[in-house]
């Protein structure tokens, strides 16, 4: 088995996945377009098995139709997906284990505040933690806006789903977010030097094909909303004496007008 991360290219920045299995067959999440999942099918000699979509919103599922009509694919997300995401005819519970191979399996994580229709996927080896699809929940050094959800279900999700994650899960987001997000901690929190070297980093590497290469170690050095308790992001937000909830929601709110 192996994942293949795809730059799109597209004004959002996203990313689509291909999770390639033992058979030849693929699982792609989040497709945005079938010419780019026809073109990666094709250079590498795959079948199309089925797509995974992590939430409803358009730049997530627009590829969805027109591969449902080429391939007969499956197409699997949250049950708040029906009506709005195309072509759904599988309905993934929360905590259900799709086996990829004897070795791997991807584990359903029910992850709101995005949008209430919005589904992880927690990659497992043998059992354990591995790496983790985030869509649009958690970005490398950042989270999810909530114009479709709420920030207080957002800190549901990301404190009870995300902070108890192994160090060593690789981070796999919906969009490339990495630099501007990493100005923003700088914002907030402008003694953070993991921030600053990972800036460094990323001013040395081309740009033009990004690739997602954060752990959820990385996050705890460098993303604000899992730095609640920092002193310096408190004093910023005036939340010095405020509940984590209260500095998660608050952070949420600086980043929307920043």
């Amino acid at each position: 088995m192996q994942i293949h991360a795809i730059y799109t290219h597209s004004q959002l920045r996203n990313f689509t996945y291909f999770i390639v299995l033992d058979d030849r067959t693929v699982i792609v999440v989040d497709p945005w377009s079938d010419e780019l999942v026809n073109a990666f099918l094709h250079d590498h000699r795959l079948s199309l098995n089925a797509i995974i979509n992590t939430h409803e919103h358009w730049d997530h599922i627009q590829g969805n139709k027109a591969l449902v009509a080429q391939h007969g694919c499956d197409v699997w997300a949250h049950a708040n997906g029906a009506g709005k995401i195309p072509g759904l005819n599988r309905v993934l519970q929360r905590d259900e284990i799709i086996a990829l191979n004897p070795e791997f399996t991807l584990k359903v994580l029910d992850t709101p505040g995005h949008t209430y229709a919005h589904l992880c996927f927690l990659l497992q080896k043998n059992g354990q933690p591995h790496a983790v699809f985030t869509g649009d929940t958690l970005f490398n050094a950042g989270v999810g806006r909530c114009d479709s959800g709420d920030a207080e279900t957002l800190y549901r999700t990301i404190s009870e789903q995300f902070h108890s994650l192994p160090d060593n899960v690789i981070v796999y987001p919906g969009h490339d977010y990495l630099e501007n997000n990493l100005r923003f901690t700088l914002s907030v929190e402008p003694d953070n030097h993991a921030a600053k070297q990972w800036l460094e980093r990323l001013a040395l590497e081309p740009t033009e094909a990004p690739i997602p290469t954060t752990t959820i170690g990385d996050e705890r050095t460098f993303n604000s909303f899992f730095r609640l308790t920092n002193p310096q992001i408190r004093e910023r937000l005036h939340c010095q004496q405020a509940s984590d909830i209260e500095v998660f929601i608050a952070l949420r709110a600086r980043r929307d007008s920043w």
